[in-house]
């Protein structure tokens, strides 16, 4: 293989598949970024086993071949070099990088032994706007669990149907719940896609107008945005019956100011950070709630304006969840239902249903 690119074209190239190079594995194929040359272009290609992505930028190809070079190395050293054009042909086991006067070399592992990435996924598809895909992935993701105990919960559910998409996110604590209008969708879809697909996929749009397209086959994922692919194998299982997790009717219900509300909680978070309980707690009364945090290190009490319906609560909440879900919210207003001091209360739009977030609370001796 011989091909001659522009350094920053090549970089920024890099540095989007390497992304999906594994940093974990014990085969050392998988740690590569794949380079294809072939006509007047060069494509990269990285996968972890798990997402794959692949990416096309223009190069005079002098002679055609595939390569598969160390991935992280290959991305920090081309980074140098974005203001150089970039010479790369293999001599032997390695790969001439040559720049200017200059010349580097990396060593080559065998093209051959770089896993087949299944490209052809068009059985089912949603069309929707790169903005509302944008707050899908971010209302969602953060709630979705980290560790392997129960891999389904790494990922969001995902269903499409009668011109709606949801997401849905949970980890044994919280859930969150967001619906968007879709533009167009060819058989219903529900899927498991993992959280990080997601958040890969949020760091590649663009444009908030610009059309998307998630296409889904089996148990796979692709969507293309430009002249990068990015493929991902979904999560197979049951996820969590949704619906009888959230409560139907409340003993109390609040209207708040959510930037007011935000603002209050962290302030009180910076203090509840410091317990090992992260406790903030709500006392809900008429038309005032008192949000505050008590730990050795001092004590936080504000007052936030509500309007309340129903009985007063008191009700003890993680910050960490509160402040993740009021700052996944862009609405002016929110409603807050709780039912006592033991069970979830649920964060939602005042009108409608485009978003729902449902926090466990945290049980306390006093």
């Amino acid at each position: 293989m011989k091909v001659i690119c522009e350094g920053l074209e090549l970089s920024d190239a890099v540095l989007k598949v390497v992304k999906a190079c594994s940093t974990k594995t014990t085969n050392p194929i998988l740690e590569c970024v794949k380079l294809s040359a072939k006509n007047d272009g060069l494509t990269l290609l990285a996968t972890d086993g798990e997402i794959a992505i692949r990416k096309c930028i223009r190069a005079e190809v002098i002679e055609e071949g595939d390569i598969c070079v160390p991935g992280k190395f290959f991305a920090d050293f081309v980074k140098k070099l974005e203001g150089w054009q970039i010479t790369l042909a293999t001599e032997g086991e390695k790969v001439q990088i040559r720049y200017g006067d200059s010349e580097s070399a990396l060593q080559l592992l065998n093209a051959e032994d770089f896993p087949r990435i299944e490209t052809e996924i068009r059985e089912s598809r949603i069309e929707l706007l790169s903005k509302d895909l944008k707050d899908l992935i971010a209302q969602t993701t953060f709630c979705c669990a980290q560790d392997d105990s129960r891999p389904v919960l790494k990922g969001v559910l995902i269903t499409a149907r009668e011109g709606c998409v949801a997401f849905t996110a949970l980890d044994g604590y919280r859930m969150a719940v967001c619906r968007k209008s879709i533009l167009g969708m060819s058989g219903e879809v529900r899927i498991i896609c993992p959280g990080r697909t997601l958040n890969e996929i949020g760091r590649m749009l663009g444009a908030d107008d610009e059309k998307i397209e998630l296409y889904v086959q089996k148990n796979r994922l692709l969507v293309s945005i430009d002249d990068t692919v990015l493929t991902s194998r979904l999560y197979e299982g049951e996820f969590v019956n949704v619906s009888n997790i959230v409560p139907r009717e409340f003993t109390s219900e609040m209207i708040a100011d959510r930037a007011a509300l935000e603002e209050s909680v962290e302030r009180a978070a910076v203090l509840a950070r410091t317990d090992k309980n992260s406790i903030v707690t709500f006392d809900i009364r008429e038309d005032q709630m008192n949000v505050s945090s008590n730990t050795a290190v001092g004590r936080v009490d504000e007052s936030v304006k509500i309007l309340l319906s129903g009985k007063d609560v008191n009700i003890a909440l993680n910050c960490k969840y509160v402040t993740e879900c009021l700052g996944a919210v862009s609405d002016e207003k929110i409603r807050i239902g709780f039912n006592g001091a033991v069970s979830p209360c649920v964060v939602t739009p005042v009108d409608g249903d485009s978003f729902l977030y449902l926090i466990l609370p945290v049980r306390t001796t006093a």
